[in-house]
């Protein structure tokens, strides 16, 4: 039933946004007819003369045509107690009507009309690059049923369990793990990286993406509003209606706006006795300009941001990423692959390097431990023949056994062996390494230490040009936290280029210090995967989840949800914040600076040139503002 609801409300969405492309449509084709209307009223003043019946007939009913919506749009804005900042307008033609100026009345309406135009074309055509989002997802599925065979179903009916056939070329239909098939899979609308990802039996693919060069057979796991694609379109349009601080601030103070205009029009007329000078300064004084500056500018800001993978859910975050003076990074699975590699093997005398990776790699076959794992894929690479394991056993947080062949092998930290009587004094000291940063294993055969094995987890290969990124644009610190070994994170730490770094920290412990940095007076950034980290993300001014595909718990935990695993990211939402600020400060000082020099000059504009001013005002806004709809290009091309 709620799976149903949510589907509803995009129905009714989308119904909504056509619905009003339709009636900007047929506001359009009237304000043509009144323009001819207007050209026609002119031609009639040179073959009927001045002031003929035919000439103040045309321009009458162009006046009616054109200015019309616009006086009854304020009129209706007042009765439910709204402010459109439409009423200077609409007085402005019910003045020129009064003073049988129906030409002036017909361009004030005329221009005003297509300012209206422009800007929710405009709006909507924004909105529509981010509702695109929504067609993404396909309305037909391949549902594959028992006997093997396909039935084609809506995308709507697909439930968790199910399982669909996804051909090249086509779009997923669903989130879901794969059961059969390889294939390359475009997740750019998901993750913002351009490079298509190879996916294989057990890989997790996203609706919305779109399947390259092979036949996929996916598991449904989510459908509908609740994958990832649903809830990026559902937290992108709620970020489109909050605000930030600044856009508070003039909704409070915006209501004696009219008044103070109107009381400025009146002395003017009260002083000059020039009507057109009135009118001038109630056109001139519409302030479209300003109450544009800032949507218009977060719109695009936010339009830029998902289409990099970057989902902000509220406006007012945006602006928190451009003031922050401190970073703070989780180690594991953030500024790291958060994958165990094999980095080096020292065997034990007389004991060869392939033997003591084969025997650990034998005995770690039942593990799912991130060692093991690390231990089975460099055994592939080395093309080692595995022989199997029985009774293994595993002690979580010290190591395994097992029997390979007749022989007893344990794998696992030197308080293990030692607890098991087994003496480590044979190999050298791996003390002299672990400065490095290696995490040991070592490995025994038959009751006799035959070695140990360096893993290490790599950083991304990004996340030292994003720290140094970091730097260069203005961040005074940057902290790494990690509950690992102090050797570990000193050497991730010299080699990412942080600050500062904290190891053996536990969840209260990097809460703790998330709270002492902001207490020094810093604004503070807490980056990490949106699971663990929770606490420390809600303690930070903003929580940056990474990696949030397909993670519920990091898009809800977090302020803002990075798709993708590309720490570049980061930077990027630091300068796309700093421009968005730039670009509304710079909005609203054009917009005030507009209105003051066209009121100090309205005794040399004419009614109509005062209209046209307010229209150019407008543009000059919003196209300022949607050149952030192309910010951060060059890193979609270079992922």
């Amino acid at each position: 039933m709620v799976h149903e609801h949510l589907h509803l409300k995009h129905d009714i969405a989308d119904e909504h946004t056509h619905s009003k492309q339709i009636r900007v449509s047929i506001a359009l084709l009237g304000t043509f007819a009144g323009v001819v209307l207007l050209i026609n009223s002119r031609i009639a003043r040179y073959v009927y003369g001045e002031g003929s019946f035919n000439a103040d007939l045309f321009a009458l009913a162009a006046a009616v045509l054109l200015g019309a919506p616009v006086v009854v749009h304020a009129v209706k804005g007042l009765l439910r107690g709204e402010s459109h900042m439409d009423e200077l307008a609409a007085l402005a033609i019910v003045a020129a009507f009064a003073t049988h100026d129906y030409v002036t009345a017909g361009l004030i309406g005329c221009l005003m009309l297509l300012s209206q135009l422009v800007e929710t074309r405009t709006a909507l055509g924004a909105r529509a690059s981010i509702e695109s989002l929504i067609k993404l997802t396909p309305t037909k599925a391949n549902l594959i049923r028992s006997g093997g065979s396909e039935q084609e179903v809506e995308v709507k009916d697909l439930r968790p369990g199910d399982h669909i056939r996804v051909r090249p070329g086509d779009n997923i239909p669903a989130d879901g793990e794969v059961s059969d098939g390889l294939s390359s899979v475009n997740e750019a609308t998901i993750t913002g990286e351009s490079l298509p990802v190879d996916k294989v039996p057990g890989m997790q693919v996203f609706a919305g993406t779109n399947n390259l060069t092979g036949a996929l057979d996916v598991r449904v796991t989510k459908a509908g509003s609740d994958t990832t694609l649903g809830k990026v379109q559902s937290l992108i349009i709620q970020a489109e209606q909050t605000k930030i601080p600044i856009m508070r601030i003039i909704d409070r103070y915006i209501k004696w706006y009219v008044p103070t205009i109107l009381m400025i029009a009146a002395i003017v007329l009260f002083f000059t006795r020039n009507v057109n000078q009135a009118i001038a300064i109630l056109v001139i004084s519409c302030p479209c300009a300003l109450i544009l500056a800032t949507p218009a500018a977060m719109v695009a800001a936010i339009s830029a941001a998902a289409r990099l993978g970057v989902l902000v859910k509220n406006v007012a975050d945006l602006e928190i990423a451009g003031k922050m003076t401190a970073m703070v990074f989780d180690k594991t699975g953030t500024v790291t692959t958060g994958r165990l590699y094999v980095t080096k093997l020292t065997p034990a005398e007389g004991v060869e390097a392939a033997e003591l990776l084969a025997e650990a790699a034998a005995a770690e076959q039942m593990s799912k431990h991130p060692a093991a794992r690390a231990l089975q894929e460099v055994a592939k690479e080395a093309n080692l023949s595995l022989p199997s394991s029985e009774q293994f056993h595993e002690t979580p947080g010290k190591g395994v056994t097992a029997v390979v062949g007749s022989t007893k092998i344990f794998v696992g930290r030197d308080s293990f062996l030692k607890e098991n009587g087994i003496d480590i004094g044979n190999v050298a000291d791996p003390s002299l390494h672990e400065e490095q940063g290696f995490s040991t294993l070592y490995v025994a055969k038959d009751s006799k230490c035959i070695g140990w094995i360096g893993l290490q987890d790599k950083t991304r290969p990004e996340a030292q040009k994003a720290i140094k990124e970091l730097a260069d644009i203005g961040i005074k610190r940057v902290t790494m936290l990690t509950g690992d070994r102090n050797e570990v994170a000193n050497r991730v730490a010299a080699e990412l280029g942080c600050t500062d770094f904290k190891a053996h920290c536990l969840p209260q412990d990097k809460l703790a210090i998330v709270e002492q940095i902001r207490e020094d007076g810093h604004t503070v950034v807490v980056v990490g995967d949106g699971i663990n980290d929770a606490p420390a993300l809600a303690a930070g001014d903003l929580g940056v989840a990474m990696g949030a595909a397909g993670s519920d718990v990091a898009i809800n935990s977090a302020s803002i949800a990075l798709m993708s695993d590309d720490l570049r990211r980061i930077p990027f939402l630091v300068r796309i914040s700093r421009a968005t600020r730039r670009v509304i400060n710079q909005n609203y000082a054009f917009g005030v600076t507009f209105i003051v020099l066209g009121i100090s000059l309205s005794k040399f504009l004419h009614p109509a040139l005062a209209a046209a001013l307010h229209l150019a005002g407008s543009l000059v806004v919003l196209f300022n503002s949607f050149r952030l709809v192309r910010y951060g290009e060059e890193l979609h091309h270079e992922a």
